[in-house]
C-alpha cells in the first residue's frame, strides 16, 4: 500500500510539471472528436488526457459499466481518471503506473517525431473479481506532443480481454504500432535508471541492504555529507517523502534490484 503514493505522486509529476508552450494549439477538440467516435465503434471506455489543462475527457460506451461509468461523455478535474484507477487491481494499477513511466522514459530517448508510433499495453485484474477473474486490456497513446517535447495528450483505452487464464502480472510491453515489433524489456527499464544518477544508485542500493550513511560514507571514500546529500536528491527525483518509499519505488521501477 506505501508504494502506490509514491508511484502515483510520481506519475502525475513527471507529466503535470512538464513545460507547456502556452500558446501552441494541442487541437483537443480534433481529439475529442476522432475518440469519441471511435468509442462509439468499439464501445469501449476511452480517457483523453489534456496534461497542460489537468483534465480528462471520459468516453464511455457500454463496456463502461464495469466501471460504474454512464454510458455518456463526461469531463473531470484531473489529468488522471482515479474513477476508473479504483476499481483496478492495486497491484496492477502500480505495474500499470510503472509501465507508463518507463514508457514516458524510453520515449525520450528516441526522435520526438516517432513518439506516436509507440504504445504501452497491458492486461489488469478488476479488483475484487477473484471469484470471476475478470481482466480487461489497456493500452496508453500518446496522441499530441509540442515543439519543445512536452507530452500534451495522452489516449488510454480500456476493453474487455479475451485472454482469461490467471497469472501474475500485467504482461506489460511497449510496442510499435506501425511495424508490431515489442520493445525489449531491457530496453525501457534501462532507461528508468536514467532517472538517478549512477552515485545515487550506488547509494540507495546500499540504502536498500540496510546500510546507514556513515557505513555508506566509509565504503564508498565519501564524506557523510556526501551520503546525505544524495539521499535528498533521491527523494526529490522519486517525488517520495523518505528514502523507505524510494527503495520501494525504485524497486517496482527497476532502477535497483530486489
Amino acid at each position: 500500500m506505501s508504494q502506490m503514493p509514491s508511484i502515483e505522486i510520481q506519475l502525475m509529476t513527471t507529466f503535470l510539471e512538464q513545460k507547456f508552450e502556452v500558446d501552441e494549439s494541442n487541437d483537443i477538440e480534433m481529439y475529442k472528436e476522432f475518440v469519441s467516435n471511435y468509442v462509439k465503434i468499439e464501445q469501449c471506455v476511452a480517457v483523453l488526457s489534456d496534461y497542460r489543462s489537468d483534465c480528462s475527457y471520459i468516453y464511455s460506451g457500454s463496456f463502461g459499466s464495469v466501471f460504474g461509468l454512464p454510458n455518456e461523455n463526461s469531463v473531470i478535474d484531473s489529468a488522471f481518471e482515479e474513477c476508473i484507477f479504483t476499481k483496478i487491481n492495486e497491484n496492477d494499477l502500480i505495474e500499470r503506473h510503472v509501465l507508463e513511466l518507463n514508457f514516458y522514459q524510453f520515449l525520450k530517448g528516441i526522435p520526438q517525431e516517432e513518439y506516436n508510433n509507440y504504445s504501452t499495453s497491458s492486461r489488469l485484474r478488476m479488483k475484487d473479481s477473484v471469484e470471476k477473474c475478470s481482466y480487461i486490456n489497456h493500452r496508453t497513446i500518446y496522441l499530441k506532443t509540442f515543439n519543445n517535447g512536452s507530452i500534451s495528450l495522452a489516449l488510454c483505452l480500456y476493453l474487455p480481454a479475451t485472454d482469461l487464464q490467471p497469472r501474475n502480472g500485467i504482461d506489460g510491453k511497449i510496442f510499435n504500432i506501425k511495424t508490431g515489433e515489442v520493445i525489449e524489456a531491457e530496453k525501457y527499464k534501462n532507461n528508468a535508471g536514467n532517472i538517478l544518477s549512477k552515485r545515487e544508485i550506488e547509494v540507495l542500493s546500499s540504502v536498500a541492504k540496510g546500510n546507514k550513511s556513515e557505513q555508506i560514507a566509509s565504503e564508498m571514500n565519501i564524506s557523510v555529507y556526501t551520503v546525505r546529500r544524495h539521499r535528498q536528491n533521491i527523494i526529490e527525483k522519486l517525488k517520495v517523502t523518505n528514502t523507505a518509499e524510494a527503495v520501494q519505488t525504485a524497486f517496482v521501477m527497476g532502477i535497483i534490484a530486489s
